[in-house]
């Protein structure tokens, strides 16, 4: 990296007063374009690609392949023009294109990994401000001289000897191999999450979360070994980890080793209706911790993943989605049985969501004290849109169907005998 230090600022600025510069600047130009070029094909090659895409983002200049291209195109250029003209240009564009492509990946991976929070926006800036501060050093040749001075700034810790130097080189280190983590992580999820429903999109979620959990942890191994940490030392910490875990945090680690159970073995799947503890609804979110269930009424519950293991659990989804549902209906003594049990199938056939196969059935059930009990019974393929309403909409049209053909539904009657004094 010694050709792209300048001598001094002052020659540079001579340089760039040269007609040699102009080359530069086109040559500089023309890489731009092919990069562009380059990328728009391969956004082209992506059919549909997400707008978060840490390679090509909203727009094509947003991604990392874009600076990326620029950059490694401009370095091939400058080798090529190395003994044809006095590089001047070159000297500044390539540690500018390098601290653009160091922004533009820590930000977009970190858009990516997380949502936009304060923290994330402080660390975006702290990316940029950092980034552009090594380039401003780099170009102006003070870069050597401030890292030699913070060299001399030392201290022992224990038999280690560190300087603020190894600090700052094992921190952006630290950062870079997180970052590069948290990449591949985002992109493996989309990949795996991509076009995904029901029991694979929970499995893929359980696998994602998985291969998630162990980059980062071989990330920050590898990030506590670049800053200087003797990861030997962690030993002790792990056993004493280990037995909080065995004793203080069972229920914790219960719902953990729960949540990943129910995931890989898709008894409950994302969409599907259930009831559990008196609680029915859909289940929207399968967390490693809890899994979040939303009633038709709008309410939600988070659910320990224990409790989904331990507890009788009711799924009107797992292996097939067809519900049964019914309606009970008295008429009086005198009515004609066919007829009503015509306007019963009648009344539920009308319904869209009740099912033509299997199809609705009628069965004459009990001879009450007030009347003839019929049963209409029908499947429904739907029952996270609710059972209640469409059981209303089918006892209204009961109602008028049996008031239209003059069918009495008969209310409690008593006869009372008055003895005589």
């Amino acid at each position: 990296m010694s050709d792209t230090q300048p001598d001094d600022l002052h020659g540079w600025l001579q340089a760039l007063a040269q007609t040699s510069t102009l080359i530069e600047l086109a040559v500089l130009a023309a890489c731009a374009l092919l990069a562009w070029l380059l990328s728009t094909l391969a956004a082209k090659a992506f059919v549909g690609r997400d707008a978060r895409s840490i390679t090509f983002g909203r727009r094509i200049v947003d991604g990392v392949l874009f600076p990326a291209l620029w950059l490694a195109l401009a370095y091939v250029a400058r080798k090529l023009l190395t003994h044809v003209v006095p590089l001047a240009a070159f000297k500044i564009a390539i540690p500018v294109l390098l601290s653009l492509l160091v922004i533009r990946l820590g930000v977009k991976v970190l858009q990516a990994a997380f949502s936009e929070t304060p923290l994330i926006v402080f660390l975006e800036r702290t990316i940029s401000w950092v980034a552009w501060l090594a380039m401003v050093l780099w170009v102006s040749g003070l870069l050597p001289v401030v890292m030699d001075e913070l060299d001399d700034i030392s201290w022992k810790v224990g038999s280690s000897q560190l300087s603020v130097r190894k600090v700052i080189e094992g921190s952006l280190t630290a950062g870079l191999v997180l970052i590069i983590s948290l990449w591949i992580s985002s992109a493996l999820e989309a990949k795996l999450l991509r076009h995904a429903t029901g029991g694979e999109l929970s499995l893929r979620k359980a696998f994602s979360n998985a291969a998630k959990a162990l980059l980062m942890f071989v990330g920050l191994l590898i990030a506590m070994s670049a800053v200087g940490i003797d990861l030997s030392a962690l030993s002790v910490l792990g056993g004493a980890v280990g037995v909080g875990i065995g004793f203080g945090l069972q229920k914790l680690a219960a719902n953990y080793v729960s949540g990943f159970v129910i995931l890989a073995e898709r008894s409950m799947r994302i969409g599907d209706t259930v009831q559990v503890d008196n609680f029915s609804g859909v289940i929207t979110e399968i967390n490693a911790r809890y899994t979040v269930i939303r009633s038709l009424s709008g309410r939600e519950s988070i659910v320990p993943n224990e409790m989904l293991i331990t507890s009788r659990v009711e799924n009107l989804s797992l292996a097939d989605p067809k519900v049964w549902h019914s309606t009970t209906v008295s008429v009086g003594y005198d009515s004609d049985v066919e007829l009503v049990t015509r306007l019963l199938l009648q009344a539920a056939t009308t319904q869209e969501r009740v099912l033509k196969d299997p199809g609705p059935a009628v069965a004459l059930m009990n001879f009450g004290a007030d009347g003839l009990e019929f049963r209409l019974g029908y499947w429904i393929r739907d029952p996270e849109n609710g059972s209640d309403n469409l059981r209303s909409l089918i006892n209204l049209s009961i109602l008028h169907l049996m008031r239209d053909n003059q069918i009495e539904i008969p209310f409690p009657q008593r006869v009372i005998h008055q003895r005589s004094a």
